[in-house]
């Protein structure tokens, strides 16, 4: 898929692939990803937990995403409602819809952070998920509050902040307060 950044940019993306390990790895390892992020980055660990989606056997969707053609940022996508126990959670803070949608992402080079390439990645998936999934009917993000640099590109990129409550942190260091964004599927013109 293909999405224009600004008149010299474009972002494209595909699904992850087993080759794709070594430079996840590397990414998830960089301070600014390792400090959100909290995975293991041995190959052995990132084959552990990214072979499974990356062969079909995992419902969510990993995707490697470039700049120009280059790659610079990681994204998974999924339905919400294929893992029943983040439903749950989830629930306790806002109303889950069905067809709802959520993503996570990062850019895995710092040097490209900050730059406006979040909320144009961000955008760019929402609007591939409306077109590639026709039964979602919103996306919704539950981040960290303590991760400003995260929640303000959600909301660069059109998502608003919808709840806030206690949501099992992905890194232990971080207490449990978090932001829940949402976007609602466009209606129909």
């Amino acid at each position: 898929m293909e999405s224009p950044v600004d008149n010299a940019m474009t972002i494209t993306w595909r699904r992850l692939a087993e080759p794709d390990f070594p430079l996840l790895s590397r990414w998830l390892a960089e301070p600014h990803v390792a400090r959100w992020w909290n995975h293991e980055t041995s190959i052995e660990a990132v084959t552990r937990d990214f072979l499974p989606a990356t062969r079909g056997e995992d419902p969510s969707e990993d995707l490697l995403a470039f700049l120009d053609g280059s790659p610079f940022a990681f994204v998974q996508r999924c339905r919400l409602h294929d893992f029943p126990e983040y439903v749950t959670e989830l629930a306790a803070v806002v109303d889950v819809p069905d067809g709802g949608m959520t993503i996570d992402y990062l850019i895995g080079d710092r040097g490209l952070t900050g730059r406006g390439l979040g909320p144009a990645l961000i955008r760019a998936v929402v609007a591939e998920t409306w077109e590639r999934y026709p039964e979602a009917t919103a996306v919704i993000v539950p981040v960290p509050a303590a991760n400003r640099a995260s929640w303000r590109a959600l909301e660069k990129a059109g998502l608003r902040r919808v709840a806030e409550g206690e949501l099992e942190p992905d890194n232990p260091i971080d207490d449990r307060s978090h932001y829940v964004y949402r976007i609602d599927r466009p209606a129909a013109s």
